[in-house]
């Protein structure tokens, strides 16, 4: 009975080999481990995957010109220079965190660079001055470094880059620098944590897409300069070792709806010329300072909670103006009955600060038991329109304010506050 089991065994496996062989599945091959049946659909071009080379950077420069798919396997992979890409329209694309590519270099190297070829020419044949690649996607691997390494992506002059699912860590610089990648850029649902500098640096981009990506103690987690149109939205900030994000010389953007917590530094901050920018629905818990408007004009600042932020819940300074803070809550850890959530050492929150600035709306906020003061005002700061707020257990210098209109401002006493007997562990 058991060789009759066998026997018909063998029979299927047999046949189901022959079935596959007909239908045209792909199996490793001979030259260079790839051989692919004949393709029936038209314009197809194979697969290419990476296990059956000697390097990965072989099986990327197996690319064809007019681009093509790199498959990585599950592995460990240890590189001692940067894997390069010089063709568009390519996709590198591993098996998720098994998929291990580690950059032992310790001369500031790379692990992977994104950039035209160096001999890149216009239709004509003369040298091109200012070429591009386009439409390459980084998905599904991790990539890490170590102190003395590069950065964990770098990219040059490609438009239209997508980095999805990637894991970028213990770079010795940034994790991901997009560099003038100006057209369209995308980075979502990527780990991005432990890099010596930014997490996120991109210079010279617009069209910016940054979604539901965690960042985690980076220098800092993101950083946008010299660019425009930035939708960072859906992200998760935490425990960084200076700042949270970091906008530069940037207008017509939008930072929502992210989690930004124990940034050391400041949480956000404008500076260098921003305009036509909302900073709007964030939680912003427990960083060293809140929103920093450096130098920053018709901004919006609404629907945020700021908590226990140890000074500079929002500051404005000398070089801002045209600001609108509207729907914010400033607030410390009350969870009602007259107790604090926080050990009572740890009951830090601040309020905003004016700092010499002029054309700011502040209406319909909420600030409670904020320290030193719910509003700082040092002036000069002149022609703010300061209405319909909450003033809850605080001090507050808005009655300082000049060439402005204060109404509508109800301050309430607080109920005694009792420290909680089982504080959180943060």
């Amino acid at each position: 009975m058991k060789r009759s089991h066998t026997a018909v065994l063998k029979s299927m496996l047999t046949l189901a080999f022959i079935i596959s062989l007909s239908s045209g599945l792909v199996f490793a091959g001979q030259e260079k481990g790839e051989t692919q049946s004949k393709a029936k659909l038209p314009g197809a071009r194979p697969v290419i995957h990476a296990i059956n080379y000697e390097s990965i950077q072989q099986a990327l420069d197996a690319i064809p010109a007019e681009g093509g798919v790199v498959m990585l396997p599950p592995g460990n992979f240890e590189i001692n220079e940067p894997l390069v890409i010089t063709k568009g329209d390519v996709l590198l694309m591993g098996a998720g965190s098994a998929t291990h590519i580690h950059n032992k270099n310790e001369e500031g190297q790379d692990a992977i660079a994104i950039h035209p070829p160096a001999d890149a020419k216009l239709p004509d044949g003369k040298p091109d001055p200012k070429p591009r690649i386009w439409r390459v996607q980084l998905q599904n691997f991790r990539v890490t470094g170590n102190e003395k390494s590069g950065r964990g992506i770098n990219a040059k002059w490609v438009q239209e880059i997508y980095i999805h699912g990637v894991t970028c860590s213990y770079h010795g610089s940034d994790g991901i620098f997009l560099d003038f990648c100006f057209e369209d850029p995308r980075v979502s649902d990527c780990l991005i944590t432990y890099n010596k500098a930014t997490g996120l640096n991109t210079v010279g981009c617009h069209d910016i897409v940054v979604s539901a990506n965690h960042f985690e103690e980076n220098l800092d987690a993101l950083r946008c300069t010299d660019g425009y149109n930035l939708c960072m939205s859906g992200n998760n900030l935490d425990d960084h070792l200076r700042d949270g994000v970091i906008i530069e010389n940037t207008y017509g953007s939008i930072v929502c709806a992210n989690m930004i917590e124990e940034c050391k530094g400041r949480a956000i901050t404008l500076d260098k010329e921003c305009y036509g920018i909302t900073l709007s629905a964030n939680v912003i818990a427990h960083n060293g300072s809140g929103i920093i408007l450096d130098d920053a004009h018709g901004c919006a600042v609404s629907a945020n909670t700021f908590t226990l932020l140890s000074k500079d819940a929002l500051k404005i300074g000398p070089k801002s103006g045209r600001i609108t803070v509207t729907g914010n809550n400033f607030s410390n850890s009350y969870i009602g009955n007259g107790q604090v959530k926080r050990r009572t050492n740890d009951l830090k929150a601040a309020g905003l600060t004016l700092d010499k600035t002029r054309g700011v709306t502040v209406s319909g906020n909420l600030f409670a038991s904020v320290r030193p003061k719910a509003v700082t005002v040092i002036e000069p700061t002149t022609h703010v329109l300061f209405g319909d707020n909450l003033l809850i257990d605080v001090e507050s210098d808005h009655d300082k304010l000049t060439e402005s209109i204060i109404k509508n401002t109800l301050i309430a006493p607080a109920e005694p506050v009792k420290p909680v007997a089982k504080p959180s562990e943060k």
